[in-house]
């Protein structure tokens, strides 16, 4: 049961993460036809306009239709760990290192089956530097762990 509760917030997160107009502020013919409108059904009709009609990769890929991919994506969603108590799951599995939640991370990570053992040890032996205090901040977790991964020879590729 823990485990598909860890898997369905993982998969639940990464397709409702997105970054903030990939393309561009104004990239697709959905956005050019409800140009200056707002509110939610505006914005999924122009969502669904542009992924229907793939007018927005078409403009990505030639630079068209108000789209510019020079840009860096950003992401203005919530952490992944700090949903529903997923941060006190991955804390509990990083102390032991081994348990779902630390397999559900390194997977929402990229981390391949081959290098999940050495990444649970990383994560293991770095565990005091990662939750640093009781007041740790999922965002501050985060950073310690691509810190600790990034200074990891075997890890820091999927950083």
């Amino acid at each position: 049961m823990k485990k598909a509760l860890v898997a369905a917030v993982l998969l639940g997160s990464s397709v409702s993460a997105s970054a903030v107009a990939p393309g561009g502020p104004g990239c697709g013919w959905g956005n050019m036809v409800f140009e200056g409108k707002s509110g939610l059904p505006v914005h999924l009709i122009a969502t669904i306009v542009n992924g229907t009609s793939y007018n927005k990769t078409f403009g990505m890929t030639t630079g068209t239709n108000g789209c510019d991919t020079s840009g860096a994506l950003t992401y203005g969603g919530q952490s992944l760990l700090a949903m529903n108590g997923v941060l006190e799951e991955v804390a509990m599995d990083m102390a032991a290192g081994e348990g779902e939640a630390l397999t559900a991370l390194s997977v929402s990570m990229g981390i391949p089956a081959e290098d999940r053992s050495h990444f649970n040890t990383v994560m293991h032996d770095n565990f005091s530097a990662i939750f640093s205090s009781e007041e740790v901040t999922a965002g501050d977790v985060m950073e310690s762990i691509s810190a600790v991964m990034q200074s990891d020879e075997k890890l820091a590729k999927y950083i």
